[in-house]
């Protein structure tokens, strides 16, 4: 296997878009190739969930390949719910690891704020088993969280307040981030107090409906920031086939393979990008990566561990629930974070940066990517 490492970086600002889902997509790519100094590309992967039924638009990776004049090229898109975009770096990098291309684009993108909320839940929901009780019950995402919420308070102590905390630190994040969808400052009692979605999850505690596209261009050898690992897992896609609601499984495996593939725990990790769709799933995957024990991702919270002063920062992007979740470009978006912090040039940069990870969730854990990068010098 080759070294892979990525040479280029775009995205656009997240949130409300009057722009169609391909010129988003476009938009992200110009300035990744751009900043890569216009590679000569050998294939294109594309991370996007719900094209085909928001957009009407399902074969995206040709398009770019066609609008972006890179030729007769390979082009792909990946599906994989909410890890769409992890997915799709994921066999990107396979592909130039193995030499079976050089230099690849990868680009995840969605255009969702155009729709009715109903329509977005709907198909949103498709992310789920629907050919089973839960389906027919109407189970949706925010239902699960939430009841993973209560559960998860009622076993350790938690209160509310620590998921307004996961909130408020994302937020503050986000302030300073000129891409994120939400940049107002907010407080902890206004957090507290906003409109309940489904007990005991409230407004900020949900992440938004969002447009964005995110693309990185990645190329053999060590040119750039280095990827150590790519790994993935996949977990029961129904509730009622959890072995424990407080465990991600497919996080903790996947994590497990990232760290065996970098040869490093998570004591090595300087900054984080995870999935929080819902401040309760940020809490759950500090513990399931190893940054936290099972059952005291609360407590690390509470004392600052995740802040900008803490152990590790996570989310200095603002994370899903204020830079934005446009559901095909975020696990891109992680990794543009990161890459951005190990070269010294993100919103919120951690000084001393060297090794940074992003975790991409899909479904209620049907899904997870752990990618683990090293800037300059990050092994050393």
């Amino acid at each position: 296997m080759r070294a892979v490492s990525v040479i280029g970086v775009g995205m656009t600002p997240f949130g409300k878009h009057d722009a169609t889902i391909k010129s988003l997509a476009v938009a992200a790519c110009r300035e990744a190739l751009a900043d890569a100094g216009q590679p000569r590309i050998d294939a294109v992967y594309v991370g996007n969930f719900m094209g085909g039924q928001l957009a009407e638009q399902e074969i995206l990776g040709s398009m770019l390949a066609n609008e972006l004049g890179l030729g007769p090229i390979p082009a792909a898109k990946m599906e994989g719910a909410c890890a769409s975009g992890g997915i799709a770096f994921r066999q990107a990098y396979h592909m130039v690891a193995a030499g079976l291309c050089d230099t690849v684009l990868v680009v995840g993108v969605e255009k969702m704020t155009h729709a009715a909320t109903s329509q977005v839940t709907h198909a949103i929901n498709a992310a789920m088993d629907n050919d089973s009780n839960e389906g027919v019950s109407g189970l949706t995402f925010p239902g699960f969280f939430g009841v993973v919420a209560n559960r998860y308070m009622y076993e350790t102590g938690a209160e509310k307040k620590h998921l307004a905390m996961v909130a408020l630190k994302n937020r503050s994040y986000a302030v300073n981030n000129p891409k994120a969808q939400f940049r107002k400052p907010a407080t902890l009692d206004e957090i507290m107090q906003a409109r309940m979605v489904t007990d005991p999850l409230g407004l900020f505690d949900c992440s938004p409906i969002s447009d964005g596209a995110a693309a990185v261009v990645i190329t053999a050898g060590d040119k750039g920031v280095n990827v150590l690992a790519s790994a993935q897992a996949s977990g029961p896609p129904l509730m009622q086939e959890i072995p424990d609601l407080l465990r991600i499984g497919a996080i903790e495996e996947a994590g497990q393979q990232a760290y065996e593939q970098a040869g490093l725990g998570p004591e090595d990790v300087d900054v984080v990008e995870i999935h929080d769709c819902f401040s309760m799933t940020e809490i759950l995957a500090t513990e399931a990566l190893g940054f936290c024990a099972k059952g005291t991702g609360w407590q690390a919270v509470e004392q600052g561990l995740t802040g900008h002063n803490g152990k590790v920062p996570v989310n200095t992007s603002g994370g899903l629930l204020s830079r934005g979740h446009p559901i095909g470009a975020t696990g891109l978006s992680q990794i543009v974070q990161i890459v951005s912090q190990l070269r010294g040039s993100a919103p919120n940069q951690v000084e001393r940066a060297r090794i940074g990870l992003a975790q991409n969730l899909g479904g209620t854990g049907a899904f997870a990517t752990v990618h683990i990068f090293a800037g300059k010098g990050g092994l050393a």
